[in-house]
C-alpha cells in the first residue's frame, strides 16, 4: 500500500465537492486550516445550542436561545434609517417581537407574511420589559422546520463563514465518513466502552448537551486517543528506523568509572546510579541508543554524562559532548577536567575559535584516536572533523537541537549511541509528545550537601533594602547575579534596562565591583565579563536572561530577578538554579512591580513554595497550556486537533505503550490491526511514517 487507500479518497477530495461550498468559502476555510472534508471531521464543535421546540416562551429564563412556533402579527418598519424593524408575533401563550436592523421591507414581508405560522429559533432577550428576538437564526415554514436540529453544534469560525455553512459542509463530510477497520486493541476498546471510529465521529458532531463536549465523553476520548496513537506509531517507527541503523555494542570494563567514583568526595545519588545503569545497558545492546537524560537544576547530570563517556573509552572508542554555546562548552571542559585527570583520559575542546595549525593538530589527534573525549560546540559537525571510533555522542540542551542535528551527529560515528541532556524538567505528557521516540532517564534527586535556596518575594518599592543586603553580602566575599527583564520584544529596551541597572549599581557599590552581560554584546566581551565573574574579579553580574542555561559559579549565593512577574515559571526556576551550587546558604529575591496580576502572583507563590522542577513544570503546563510552554512553532511538539495534552496525559501514555506493542507484534503492520493502523496514519496525514514501515 504505497499510496493513500481508496477508502479515504472521498475524505481527501476538494472542499468544493461538498454541498454549499463554493470557491470563496473554500478559500476562507483554507485560512482555518481546513483543506479537505477530512479536516471538517476533525474540527469538533466547542458548544451546543438546545433548539428543541417549545410551545411558549412563558417561564423561560432570559437571555436564552429557544425555538417556538408563532403566528405572525403586524409589521412596524423603522421611522428613521438604520432604526429597528419590528415584527409582532404570538406563540401559544405569549406575545413578543422579532427585531431586524438594516432589513429590506419586501424581504421581510415575504419571509414573515402577516397571519402565517412560522417556526423561529434564536436568542431571546428582555428589552424594556418586552421579550425580543434580534435577528433570529432560523425562520421557517412549519413543514420545513424539521431542518432545525434539536441540538445544534457550534463551530469555531472565520470571518465570512456562518454556522449554517459550516454545519452543512460538516454534515456533507460526515455522509462520506467510511466504515474503517478497528486499530484499537479490542480488549482496551471494550474496557473503555468506546464506540468504533465512524460512530465516534458522528456522535462527536451531534452533541446533546455540554457533557458530550467534554474531553472525557466516550466519543471524544476515543478520537483523542486516535490522534495520540497515530503520533506514537509515527514516533515508534522513527525510533525503530534509528535503531535499525547499525548499532555498536560498547561494553565498559568499569575500571575508569571506578577510579573516578573513588576520587569523588561524595557517593552518587540513587537516581544517578540508576541512570548510569540504564545508559550502560543501552550502550552494550546492539541497537543504537537514543536516550534523553532529564534532570532538574543541579541534579548532577554532568557526572552521569562523564561516566557514560568513560564507558565508550573503556570499550576502546571515543565520546563527544556538545554544548549549544562556547561558554557552556568551556564550562563542561572545566567540570570534566578534574574527573578526566583522575581517570587518566585525554580530554580536548574544539570550538569555532580553533583555527589554523592548532585546529589541524587537534583534528589529526582525533582521527588517530589520541583524543578520547572531545567537548565542543556545533563546530564538531564540520565535515573535516573525523573520529577514529566514535561510540557515544552527548548533546546538551535539546531545545536548541532538532532531530535533524541529532541524526547528523550520529552519522559522524557510523552508529554512535546518542544521549540528549536537558535541564528543563518537562511534564510527562509533553515529554511523551516531544521525545516519544526516545527512552527517558530522570534524575529527580539532589546530590547530598545542597542546601535549599531561600526564596523571597519583594516589591520593587523596596529596592534600597535589596541593595543594602547586597552590600553586606559583598563585604562577606559573596557574589550575586542581578537579572533584568526583557521588557518587550524590542531588544533596545531590555538593553537599556540592563545598562541603566548596571550604571546605578556601579555608582552605589563601586567601580570594578559590577559586571554586565547582555545578548547584544560581541561574544568575546560576553565571555570576558563571564570569566571575570567566574574568577571572582567582579562581585555582581548584571545580566539579561543569557545566563539562564548552565553557567556555574559556586561562590554566587544571591540571585535577584527584577520584574519576576513577567517571566515564565520554568525560566524563573532555571535562573534560581544558578545559585545554591556551593556549600553556603543561597537566596533568591523575586522582585515584582505592584500591582500583581492573579497569574503573576500565582507563579511567584509556586516558586516560593517549591524547588521541585517537575512540580513547577506541571503547574506551568496547567497555567499556560502546552503551546505556550515550549513555543510550539519551533518545538517539535505536534498540534493536536481534538486531543488535549494538558488534560489527557494518561491517554498519551497508553497510546505510546500500545503503539510500541503493536509494532513489536506486527513489525510490518501486515495483520488486521496493523493494516487498520496504516489507514489511520493516512487519515491523520502521517504519510511519511508509511514510508518508514517498509524500511523495517
Amino acid at each position: 500500500m504505497t499510496g493513500r487507500p481508496e477508502i479515504l479518497f472521498p475524505l481527501f477530495a476538494d472542499l468544493e465537492t461538498l454541498e454549499g461550498v463554493g470557491p470563496k468559502t473554500a478559500k476562507l476555510m483554507a485560512h482555518l486550516g481546513i483543506e479537505a472534508p477530512r479536516d471538517l471531521l476533525f474540527s469538533l464543535p466547542y458548544a451546543v445550542v438546545d433548539r428543541r421546540r417549545r410551545d411558549t416562551i412563558r417561564g423561560a429564563e432570559f437571555p436564552t436561545t429557544l425555538t417556538v412556533e408563532v403566528t405572525v402579527g403586524t409589521h412596524r418598519p423603522p421611522r428613521n434609517r438604520g432604526g429597528a424593524y419590528r415584527v409582532h408575533v404570538t406563540d401559544a401563550q405569549e406575545e413578543f417581537q422579532l427585531v431586524f436592523f438594516h432589513a429590506r421591507t419586501d424581504y421581510l414581508t415575504r419571509l414573515l407574511p402577516e397571519g402565517a405560522k412560522r417556526v423561529v429559533s434564536g436568542k431571546l432577550e428582555l428589552f424594556d420589559g418586552m421579550a425580543q428576538m434580534v435577528h433570529p437564526d432560523h425562520v421557517l415554514p412549519v413543514e420545513e422546520a424539521g431542518d432545525i436540529p434539536d441540538f445544534e453544534p457550534v463551530y469555531h469560525l472565520t470571518q465570512g463563514i456562518s454556522q449554517k455553512v459550516i454545519y452543512k459542509a460538516t454534515q456533507g463530510a460526515l455522509r462520506r465518513a467510511p466504515d474503517l477497520a478497528e486499530w484499537i486493541d479490542p480488549a482496551y476498546l471494550a474496557r473503555e466502552g468506546w464506540p468504533g471510529w465512524g460512530e465516534a465521529i458522528h456522535t462527536a458532531h451531534a452533541p446533546e448537551g455540554m457533557d458530550d463536549i467534554s474531553p472525557s465523553a466516550p466519543a471524544r476520548a476515543r478520537l483523542a486517543y486516535d490522534e495520540f496513537f497515530a503520533h506514537q506509531v509515527t514516533l515508534a517507527l522513527a525510533r525503530r528506523r534509528e535503531r535499525k541503523a547499525r548499532g555498536i555494542s560498547s561494553r565498559g570494563s568499569g575500571a575508569l568509572q571506578d577510579s573516578v567514583l573513588a576520587a569523588l568526595p561524595y557517593a552518587p545519588t540513587g537516581a544517578q546510579r540508576r541512570a548510569v545503569a540504564e545508559i550502560a545497558a543501552d550502550m552494550a545492546a546492539p541497537a543504537r541508543m537514543n536516550r534523553l537524560l532529564q534532570g532538574d537544576v543541579g541534579a548532577g547530570k554532568t557526572l552521569v554524562a562523564f561516566l557514560a563517556l568513560l564507558i565508550a573509552v573503556e570499550a576502546g572508542g571515543q565520546g563527544v559532548m556538545m554544548a549549544p554555546t562556547e561558554i557552556l562548552a568551556r564550562q563542561h571542559l572545566e567540570a570534566l577536567r578534574p574527573l578526566a585527570e583522575e581517570a587518566g583520559v585525554v580530554l580536548e575542546l574544539l570550538t569555532g575559535r580553533d583555527k589554523g595549525r592548532e585546529r589541524q593538530a587537534k583534528l589529526a589527534a582525533l582521527k588517530r584516536g589520541d583524543i578520547q573525549i572531545l567537548v565542543g560546540t556545533h563546530a564538531v559537525f564540520q565535515t573535516d572533523v573525523e573520529f577514529a571510533d566514535l561510540r557515544l555522542a552527548i548533546v546538551d540542551e535539546q531545545h536548541r537541537f532538532g532531530v535533524r542535528q541529532r541524526m547528523e551527529l550520529a552519522e559522524k560515528g557510523l552508529a554512535a549511541d546518542m544521549l540528549v541532556m536537558t535541564a528543563t524538567p518537562i511534564p510527562r505528557s509533553l515529554s511523551l509528545a516531544q521525545y516519544g521516540d526516545m527512552d527517558v532517564s530522570i534524575l529527580d534527586e539532589k546530590p547530598p550537601g545542597r542546601k535549599p535556596i531561600r526564596t523571597a518575594v519583594i516589591s520593587t518599592e523596596r529596592l534600597d533594602e535589596v541593595i543594602d543586603h547586597l552590600r553586606h553580602a559583598i563585604a562577606e566575599g559573596r557574589q550575586c547575579y542581578w537579572v533584568c527583564p526583557l521588557v518587550d520584544e524590542s531588544e533596545l529596551s531590555d538593553l537599556t534596562a540592563a545598562e541603566d541597572r548596571f550604571k546605578r549599581l556601579r555608582a552605589l557599590l563601586g567601580e570594578g565591583v559590577v559586571g554586565l552581560v547582555h545578548g547584544q554584546m560581541p561574544p568575546d566581551q560576553k565571555d570576558a565579563a563571564m570569566a571575570d565573574f567566574q574568577a571572582g574579579r567582579t562581585q555582581v553580574l548584571v545580566a539579561t536572561t543569557v545566563i539562564e542555561v548552565g553557567v556555574d559559579v559556586p561562590n554566587a549565593t544571591i540571585m535577584v530577578i527584577e520584574r519576576a512577574e513577567i517571566f515564565g515559571l520554568a525560566q524563573l526556576h532555571q535562573l534560581r538554579g544558578r545559585v545554591g551550587r556551593g556549600a553556603a546558604q543561597s537566596t533568591c529575591l523575586l522582585m515584582y512591580r505592584p500591582p500583581l496580576t492573579e497569574g503573576g502572583r500565582q507563579r511567584l507563590e509556586v516558586l516560593r513554595g517549591t524547588e521541585d522542577g517537575f512540580r513547577i513544570a506541571e503547574v506551568d503546563l496547567e497555567m499556560r497550556g502546552a503551546g505556550d510552554l515550549i513555543g510550539t512553532a519551533q518545538s517539535g511538539v505536534p498540534r493536536f486537533q481534538i486531543a488535549d495534552l494538558e488534560r489527557q496525559t494518561a491517554l498519551m501514555a497508553v497510546a505510546q505503550t500500545d503503539a510500541r506493542a503493536l509494532l513489536e507484534a506486527d513489525p510490518g503492520l501486515e495483520g488486521d490491526r496493523g493494516r487498520a493502523a496504516r489507514v489511520l496514519l493516512w487519515l491523520m496525514r502521517q504519510d511519511r511514517a508509511i514510508r518508514w514501515i517498509t524500511v523495517g
